[in-house]
């Protein structure tokens, strides 16, 4: 298993709106750059992944799991634009800030660190792991 961060601005697609998903999960769409979309094309179903939520709260709140492979973005008639679909799993009990993580030396690597604009990003296991245990998991 792999492990990927997901980055949304609460007022677009909140972590309750994925929430109300349920276990039918949604379509992770809109994501125009193509490293992003690489890493979707990356993705194997089971992966796992935080649900970042971007501008004012900037934090971890969430994990999601990947429930299907990279397919064409509905949203778009450019084939080259690709998504995943994603469901929620669990709400980080605390969420992480991100100046929690750019605090913590463990995590000076980390993608989100290095490259705060990356709207899809992997992490390592032994940040999953650290940010798991920062959030209450």
């Amino acid at each position: 298993m792999r492990y990927w961060l997901f980055k949304s601005e609460p007022n677009t697609w909140s972590w309750q709106n994925q929430l109300d998903k349920g276990d039918a999960g949604e379509e992770w769409d809109g994501v125009r750059n193509y490293q992003a979309r690489n890493f979707m094309r990356d993705m194997e179903i089971g992966d796992r992944g935080f649900f970042y939520h971007s501008m004012k709260e900037k934090s971890v709140v969430g994990i999601i799991e990947v429930i299907a492979l990279a397919h064409p973005d509905s949203t778009t008639d450019d084939d080259r634009w690709e998504c995943v679909d994603i469901k929620a799993v669990e709400t980080v009990p605390t969420p992480v800030s991100l100046d929690q993580i750019k605090s913590d030396p463990r995590l000076a690597d980390m993608v989100l660190v290095k490259n705060s604009r990356l709207s899809v990003q992997p992490v390592t296991a032994d940040e999953w792991n650290i940010i798991c245990a920062l959030g209450g998991l």
